[in-house]
């Protein structure tokens, strides 16, 4: 009898390790459900609201083709947008070729979890002080499109909240802790600029 009760509790254990394992990971999959849609819908939505108030006069907001897409253009996914936070005293953008010193955090679009989008990578911890903070150093060209098309537009100076649609981020392909079509958010300040040797 004591070896059976043994066995009943054994079971009764397996049993709840195996509907919590389970609810767990169903919670996990739901944080990225419909992630492509979800994406898409956010993206078009931030790019709607910038392109109406750019063509308002409001210099906070900016729509920028990418340096890869034709001009003329009229699909979003071919554009970044870009809220202005500060604008810099430098007067010169990179070029495609130029090495840079830039601060930046990147992160997802907001979800159930990460009401602030989860962050997958950045160049400094805590708070944003430049007093502090130690850039990052990048050639222009080793950045993904939508990347490489802010720097490009950018000054010395300049912090730019960016959005970037997945076809000039990572695409259809996951990356590290991000998913498979996902809009990127980056927080972008460009430190300083030199030219590649001619």
């Amino acid at each position: 009898m004591h070896i059976m009760n043994k066995m009943i509790y054994f079971i009764l254990f397996a049993v709840a390790l195996v509907f919590t394992s389970c609810s767990e990971t169903s919670g996990e999959q739901d944080e990225f459900a419909n992630w492509k849609e979800r994406n898409d819908a956010y993206f078009t939505s931030i790019y709607t609201k910038a392109k109406q108030a750019a063509d308002n006069g409001d210099s906070q907001w900016k729509v920028i083709r990418s340096y890869s897409k034709k001009d003329g253009s009229i699909d979003c996914n071919d554009y970044i947008v870009v809220e202005v936070l500060a604008k810099g005293a430098g007067d010169v953008c990179p070029l495609y070729t130029d090495s840079v010193k830039m601060h930046y955090s990147g992160s997802l679009i907001p979800s159930v979890t990460y009401t602030e989008g989860l962050k997958f990578d950045a160049s400094w911890t805590g708070d944003y002080n430049l007093l502090t903070m130690q850039p990052a150093k990048g050639v222009v060209s080793n950045f993904v499109d939508g990347f490489a098309t802010a720097l490009m537009h950018m000054k010395t100076g300049d912090r730019w909240r960016v959005y970037m649609p997945y076809t000039l981020g990572y695409g259809k392909s996951e990356r590290d802790n991000i998913p498979a079509y996902s809009t990127l958010i980056f927080d972008l300040t460009l430190a300083d600029v030199w030219q590649a040797r001619r």
